[in-house]
C-alpha cells in the first residue's frame, strides 16, 4: 500500500517540506535498527471532528521502548502529544496514520554507539484499512509462517523496536508469496505467539482467548478490545494455545492499529467458524468503531480532539 504523500513532517522540533526531512547514510538506526516507533490512527467522528486514539497510550509506550532500548527520549510525553497534534493539523489531515519514529543519527557506528545524536521525527499520510475493507466483514487467510517469534530474551518483545520487524517482514513475505494474506508467528514454546503486525484473539465457547503478555507485544488495539469485551460480559482468557486449537476456533480475529478488528475466516486452510465474521468478532468490532469515531460517551477518554 503506497503512502500517499503530504506537506510537512515534524523533525526534532521543527516541521519541514516532506522532501526535505532526510537523513545521513551513515544514520545508525538504518544500520543496525536501534529505534523505535509507534503507529497511531486518527479517526474523523460523525461530527465532522478529528480525534486521535489513546494518543497517550502510544507516546507513554514509545517513551518506554526508548527505557528498555536505553535510548534518552528527548521529549517529554506532554511534548510528543502537542507535536502530533501540530503535525496533524500542519498537514489538514482529517483522518490517516501517524507514525512517531526514534532513531539515532551519524556519529559512532559500530555496534556501540556513543555519541549518536537522537532524533524523533514524525509524519503522517492518509491510510485505509490495512488488510483490506472487504475483509473486515469476510476475514482474512491466514497461514502459520515457518518464522519465529523471538524469545523474550532474545530481543526486547515489549519495546516497538524497529529491527525486530525483520522477523515479521519474512514471515509476511513467505506467506502472502503463497497466496495468503497474513502470517501467524509461534512463539519458542511453540505455542501461538501474534501475526505480523497484530494481535490474536481467539473465541471458544462464548469466551475470548488469546496469548498472554510473554513473547507478544503489548497492544494497545488489544487492551482496548479487552476493555470491550469485559464491559459486554464476555470472559477474556490470557492463556497460551496452540495451532489445532486456533483450527477449533469458533471465531477469530487480529487487532492492530492498522488493521483495527479483522476477523479471520481461514487458518492454514482450515475454516475457521462459520468461514466468516461470527457474532461476538462483530459485536466487539461494531463497539470499537463507534467508540474511534465519537459515537459513544463511554470510551470519550481514549480519544484526543485534534
Amino acid at each position: 500500500m503506497a503512502v500517499e504523500k503530504t506537506e510537512k513532517i515534524w523533525m526534532d522540533g521543527e516541521l519541514i517540506p516532506w522532501d526535505e526531512a532526510r537523513v545521513p547514510i551513515l544514520t545508525h538506526t538504518l544500520h543496525y535498527g536501534l529505534g523505535a516507533f509507534e503507529g497511531i490512527r486518527c479517526y474523523r467522528c460523525d461530527d465532522g471532528r478529528s480525534v486521535v486514539f489513546r494518543l497517550r497510550d502510544h507516546v507513554e509506550r514509545l517513551a518506554r521502548s526508548a527505557h528498555i532500548l536505553e535510548i534518552e527520549l528527548p521529549y517529554t510525553v506532554e511534548q510528543l502529544e502537542q507535536a502530533v497534534l501540530v503535525t496533524l493539523r500542519a498537514n489538514k489531515l482529517l483522518e490517516g496514520y501517524i507514525r512517531p519514529l526514534l532513531f539515532l543519527g551519524d556519529g559512532s557506528m559500530g555496534l556501540l554507539p556513543v555519541d549518536n545524536p537522537v532524533h524523533v521525527a514524525i509524519a503522517v499520510w492518509p491510510w485505509g484499512t490495512y488488510l483490506g475493507e472487504e475483509n473486515l466483514e469476510r476475514g482474512v487467510r491466514a497461514k502459520i509462517s515457518s518464522y519465529m517469534r523471538p524469545h523474550p530474551n532474545s530481543t526486547m518483545t515489549k519495546s516497538k523496536t524497529c529491527g525486530d520487524y525483520v522477523n515479521s517482514i519474512l514471515a509476511k513475505r513467505e506467506v502472502t508469496r503463497l497466496g495468503y494474506d497474513e502470517a501467524v508467528l509461534l512463539d519458542a514454546s511453540g505455542n501461538v505467539a501474534e501475526a505480523s503486525g497484530e494481535n490474536i484473539f481467539i473465541v471458544r465457547r462464548g469466551a475470548l482467548k488469546t496469548p498472554p503478555l510473554g513473547s507478544v507485544l503489548e497492544g494497545i488495539t488489544r487492551d482496548a478490545v479487552m476493555t470491550i469485551a469485559r464491559d459486554k460480559g464476555i470472559d477474556v482468557i490470557e492463556q497460551p494455545f496452540t495451532r489445532d486449537e486456533f483450527y477449533v476456533a469458533d471465531e477469530a480475529f487480529l487487532t492492530g492499529t492498522a488493521a483495527e478488528v479483522t476477523p479471520i475466516r481461514e487458518l492454514d486452510d482450515r475454516t475457521i467458524g462459520a468461514g466468516t465474521r461470527g457474532p461476538i468478532t462483530r459485536t466487539i468490532q461494531t463497539t470499537f468503531f463507534d467508540a474511534v469515531h465519537g459515537r459513544t460517551g463511554k470510551y470519550e477518554h481514549w480519544l484526543t480532539y485534534v
